[in-house]
């Protein structure tokens, strides 16, 4: 039996030993949405139980499983792996949009007879789905069942909860006591004496501590309650030092059992005025709030803090992206000279950059899973290669023909990376560098704007999309999106895309990392997708108001043999040159030997 063949019979296995309890518990259909009690992206072992139902690894998607029926929801940046990952199991693929939507929810309110019941885990179900689904199902009289964890019941291995340590950020400005005081100023002005937080991110970012429970994010489970004069923090025993706890007292943070978050929610004293952010806390909590409690919904004040970096935060970025630079020269320069004498698959590559970068200082972990792929796996946005499943890009001897697209990024100290570079492989064709340009041209466009203040982020979005549009040409997924200082490479609540919701809270303002990557996949073929992280910055005042700019981070030469030069304007060509100069300046101080000389010889001028 192959690998996959055996992959297969387990997820059935588990279907099998899901649709038991589902029969004991007298529901119709589980929903398995892929989330935590934090809704975070990256979940923890014990949380991927729509993984391990399903055998399906990559980060988003839904699974629904009937007596009679399983089908996993993704969308076009999965639809690839999970044919793959599904193959054998039982469970289909459904093929959605990248429009906004819970297309499950209708096939659900279609297939679930009336009088029957849904159940979804209440506790990692976010506030506005279950609004949405209880609206949908009990208009067509079926029951949504949110106290039943019935993927818990059939997991009987389930992961326990994380142990690893919490450590203070020596590198975070600001004091913990100040971003509390000026969080309760900002409560007063909502209105409200209390306010819970489950944002993993936001917590850490208000305690000035991180910490190691998710892969590839430096943050740790923990629920937060900010009162009038004191903070609780819920976070499991043992994971805070005792010298740490002290630190945390003496600016007005005390520690709680993690368990005891949903309790402290039930025992608020009637005519408290608590603040939730809708769409970053669970159905479950929300519950959980004692009746006679005043609810106040708006967006974490912390979300649009944290997202804003202050000019210290910024200097410590522009100090992680020479650091990762320079990783970045010293790979590419083992990667131009192994070709052909050295076998280099694309697990190769992984291990390779990923060394490169551990040897950087302030090096933490990677800020996600590297996607380094080649030809027709570039044209899967996020494709992960495996053991079981993975390209071969040369052997010694054997020469090799294509493009590899690498995704990758660090978590330092100073600040959080995420960078996309195509390289040839090969002689490239005129298609090729055709397409590369196009999409060079895009990332060029969107790195010049020039916007006033409050602009929405779909306008922005075209600016990257318009030189492709002019071909007839598009990509499926945004164009930007927030990056944390030593954070979340995801982080909200700012972005660029033309799916966000169209509220003031999704435009650009001073200070907010983003991600400039437009893309172009042609399936079966190749992919391109060039990515910089960009800082907006303040650009001038005039009678038409604020206006603002982009500064650009990422450290890195963009490939020019894949530069179809006609196709640019001087404009272009002059920002690519510049671009190249200042990558040149800021990364030989850290390089020397091949890295430098391949930084040299990619770094010269159109």
């Amino acid at each position: 039996m192959s690998l996959q063949e055996s992959q297969g019979a387990a997820a059935r296995e588990r279907i099998a030993r899901l649709r038991q309890v589902m029969q004991a518990r007298d529901v119709a259909a589980v929903w398995v949405p892929s989330s935590d009690p934090h809704l975070s992206e990256y979940l923890p072992g014990r949380w991927k139980g729509r993984e391990w139902m399903s055998g399906f690894t990559g980060s988003s998607g839904t699974l629904v499983v009937t007596h009679d029926y399983a089908g996993l929801w993704v969308d076009s940046r999965y639809w690839e792996q999970a044919d793959a990952q599904l193959s054998g199991s039982g469970i289909a693929t459904v093929r959605t949009s990248n429009a906004p939507g819970q297309p499950y929810l209708d096939w659900l309110a279609a297939n679930v007879a009336k009088g029957q019941a849904v159940a979804v885990d209440g506790a990692v179900l976010g506030l506005g789905q279950a609004r949405a689904a209880s609206t949908l199902l009990t208009a067509r009289g079926v029951t949504l069942r949110t106290d039943l964890d019935v993927v818990a019941e059939a997991w009987p291995d389930r992961p326990v909860m994380p142990v690893a340590p919490v450590y203070a950020h020596e590198l975070a400005p600001g004091s913990r006591a100040d971003k509390l005081q000026a969080l309760r100023e900002e409560l007063g002005r909502l209105g409200a004496t209390h306010h819970f937080i489950s944002t993993l991110d936001d917590i850490a970012w208000l305690t000035n501590l991180r910490g190691a429970d998710v892969d590839y994010n430096p943050v740790f489970l923990a629920h937060l309650l900010v009162e009038p004069t004191q903070a609780r923090l819920f976070i499991s025993e043992g994971k805070v030092p005792d010298a740490l706890r002290a630190a945390l007292e003496k600016d007005g943070i005390a520690l709680a059992p993690y368990a005891e978050a949903a309790p402290a929610l039930g025992a608020l004293p009637q005519g408290t005025k608590l603040l939730l952010d809708p769409r970053r806390v669970t159905h479950g909590l929300r519950q959980a709030v004692a009746q006679g409690v005043v609810v106040i919904e708006a967006l974490n004040p912390s979300t649009v803090a944290k997202s804003r970096k202050t000019s210290a935060e910024l200097a410590h970025i522009r100090s992680a992206m020479e650091q990762d630079g320079a990783a970045l020269c010293e790979f590419f320069a083992w990667f131009e000279s192994a070709l052909g004498r050295e076998s280099i698959t694309e697990l190769t590559i992984d291990e390779r950059l990923s060394a490169a970068r551990a040897r950087r200082p302030g090096f933490v972990s990677l800020s996600f899973s590297t996607i380094a792929a080649f030809n027709a796996n570039g044209a899967m946005p996020h494709y992960r290669a495996l053991e079981e499943s993975h390209a071969t890009v040369c052997t010694p001897g054997s020469p090799s023909q294509g493009l590899l697209l690498i995704d990758s990024g660090g978590q330092y100290t100073t600040g959080t990376t995420d960078i996309t570079r195509v390289v040839p492989v090969g002689e490239p064709t005129a298609e090729q560098r055709r397409d590369f340009t196009l999409v060079l041209r895009g990332m060029i466009n969107l790195s010049v704007a020039r916007f006033p203040r409050g602009t929405r982020s779909p306008a922005l979005d075209a600016l990257a999309r318009a030189p492709l549009w002019a071909e007839g040409l598009d990509y499926g997924h945004g164009t930007g999106h927030g990056v944390g200082y030593f954070l979340n490479v995801h982080e909200g609540p700012h972005g660029i895309s033309q799916t966000m919701p169209n509220d003031p809270h999704t435009a650009l303002e001073a200070g907010m990392v983003t991600s400039n990557e437009p893309g172009l996949y042609r399936p079966g073929r190749w992919g391109i997708r060039i990515e910089n992280l960009i800082a907006t910055v303040p650009d001038q005042t005039t009678a038409f108001g604020e206006f603002l700019r982009f500064e650009t981070l990422t450290l890195c030469p963009i490939d020019t043999r894949l530069v179809e030069p006609g196709l640019l304007s001087r404009a272009e060509s002059d920002w690519l040159n510049a671009y190249h100069a200042m990558v040149r300046e800021r990364l030989l101080p850290h390089v020397e030997g091949a890295a430098r000389d391949w930084l040299l010889k990619r770094t010269e001028a159109l």
